[in-house]
């Protein structure tokens, strides 16, 4: 139900990212009012974010990342997931941790109505 393709983890990153380096959040480099963004693919906004990143004189060393959720079961996934977000970023795939976690029923994602997920940078200015 989001604006672009809402991949909620890669979304989070982005956010980490944005934060720390620019200042920014999502919705300021990829704001839901631009139709150009409508249905977007998460990772080219990452990749577009990365290089935002690097522009600033900003190198990624380490992003931890979790999703909450109680479904689906993300553990057969994670190993893509961090391949992704490495190839995508220019680090290597033991620079990437993506966990998955549920609320043991409890809120909105234990309801199963949605998927949360929040995420860490670990960046030096070069």
């Amino acid at each position: 139900m989001g604006h672009s393709d809402a991949d909620v983890l890669i979304h989070a990153v982005i956010d980490a990212l944005a934060g720390v380096c620019l200042g920014k959040d999502i919705g300021a480099l990829f704001p839901d009012d631009d139709q150009s963004f409508r249905d977007a693919d998460s990772l080219g906004l990452l990749l577009k974010t990365a290089g935002l990143v690097r522009q600033a004189g900003y190198e990624v060393y380490n992003i931890d990342s979790v999703i909450i959720a109680q479904l689906p079961k993300f553990a057969p996934h994670i190993p893509t997931m961090k391949e992704n977000i490495a190839k995508t970023l220019g680090v290597g795939v033991d620079c990437v941790s993506v966990k998955a976690t549920t609320t043991e029923y409890l809120g909105f994602t234990g309801r199963k109505e949605g998927i949360a997920a929040l995420a860490t940078a670990l960046v030096a200015k070069k």
